[in-house]
């Protein structure tokens, strides 16, 4: 059977990245005359990455961690960018950090908006491709492409961190490249996604868990080699800065949200504590759950009659839901939190409650209901932090629903190929 044109097979992530654009934009624009400001409503994170990035394409490494770039990020944040400032120089647009009265320049936001937008759009279409593999329905796809457009405001039309969005769709890419055990592309897939956010870190003990231990350390190279090539180079050029940068990844408990976990974060200065430190408890349960699914995955591969090198649809959907987990786990244990923290995991949990109608509206609105929410200044520390907590948990729970075990192994479609499996409510 012939697979249809790509414009049908991807209709619905296109839409949803025209949408994220047309009105996303439109609201930074019009948006503050509500208000009655002047300037337009850009996302302030944006800008010293894109100085960063400047830096880079003019050979300035020693300069990717200085002021005013604020970057805490691996290199690959900045080096997603550098097509942009490429079009912005040429033009002779100048790079600045926004401040009153007059806001950002005009002529860069409509410029790096887009791109920024149109590049962590690639999560959508990788979510699709993931809707597809599972067999949802075609409307099951749409309210799949529709939540997920919403939930990605918050990460690139607010406040500007396509790092967050292309290093979570380098992920699913490489949780797809191992359904089909195709272990090296998975690595440097992996690779690739950790050196523009580290974040990602916290999944690669869950993908561990299900890879064959004789692939582990090619796996496992091929993961490490871009970010440490790129931490290299930063740090010949400036040693201090990056190490500070990279180790401590600073935040301001008075400008975000604290949360009941600061009390473990060392205090850089009067304002600022270091995160980084923290962070170390969420890898060590992330590494717990990986121990639990490995244990199960490979209880239940020895009760499997036929052994297969590929997945199937339910033990993908497991992964996902796994590696949202671990995700998560950074917004449990994180110290101070911005709010489109919670982005990643709400992404990974709309794909895996896909399951049913009933969950994935309950993962829906939960991701949508966060996304909005958070915004607020409200920064009660227990009450603006449990907000959170608790609706990352509720959309978990909305995606935890399978029966991996429970019937005949079917191996996934082949990219392209389309039929309907699911029926559930």
């Amino acid at each position: 059977m012939t697979p249809p044109p790509w414009l049908i097979r991807r209709l619905f992530p296109i839409l949803g990245t025209v949408g994220l654009l047309a009105l996303g934009m439109a609201g930074t624009i019009w948006g503050p005359r509500y208000y009655g400001t002047k300037a337009w409503a850009t996302p302030d994170d944006l800008w010293a990455t894109l100085i960063a990035a400047q830096r880079l394409l003019h050979g300035d490494l020693g300069g990717l961690y200085t002021p005013p770039t604020n970057l805490v990020s691996f290199p690959g944040a900045a080096i997603i960018l550098v097509p942009v400032v490429v079009l912005i120089d040429a033009v002779h647009l100048p790079i600045t950090i926004p401040g009153p009265p007059q806001g950002a320049n005009h002529g860069v936001w409509l410029v790096a908006g887009t791109y920024q937008t149109v590049i962590s759009a690639m999560v959508l279409f990788v979510a699709d491709e993931f809707a597809e593999r599972l067999g949802l329905s075609r409307p099951k796809r749409a309210l799949l492409a529709g939540a997920s457009a919403i939930a990605l405001w918050n990460v690139t039309i607010r406040w500007g961190h396509p790092e967050d969005a292309v290093s979570t769709g380098l992920l699913l890419l490489a949780i797809l490249a191992l359904s089909e055990s195709r272990t090296g592309r998975a690595g440097w897939l992996i690779g690739a996604a950790v050196a523009i956010q580290p974040l990602v870190l916290l999944a690669i003990p869950i993908l561990l868990a299900v890879i064959e231990p004789r692939r582990l350390p090619g796996f496992l190279a091929r993961s490490a080699a871009p970010a440490a090539v790129l931490l290299a180079a930063a740090g010949a050029a400036n040693w201090h800065a990056t190490f500070t940068a990279v180790t401590k990844q600073p935040n301001y408990p008075t400008v975000d949200h604290p949360t009941p976990w600061l009390f473990l974060a060392p205090h850089l200065t009067r304002t600022s504590v270091a995160a980084g430190p923290a962070r170390t408890l969420a890898i060590v349960v992330a590494c717990g759950c990986a121990v639990a699914l490995a244990l199960h995955w490979r209880a239940g591969r020895r009760d499997q009659p036929q052994q297969q090198a590929g997945w199937t649809q339910d033990e993908l959907r497991e992964i996902v839901w796994w590696c949202g987990v671990a995700l998560a786990l950074r917004c449990v244990f994180e110290s101070v939190m911005v709010a489109y923290y919670p982005w990643p995991p709400l992404a990974l949990a709309l794909i895996a409650a896909s399951r049913s109608w009933v969950r994935m509206v309950i993962a829906g609105s939960v991701a949508t209901t966060l996304t909005f929410v958070t915004q607020d200044a409200w920064r009660n520390t227990w009450g603006w932090y449990a907000m959170v907590v608790v609706g990352l948990a509720v959309a978990l729970w909305a995606a935890s629903d399978w029966s991996v075990r429970s019937a005949p192994r079917q191996p996934l479609p082949e990219p392209g190929e389309q039929f309907v499996t699911d029926g559930a409510t």
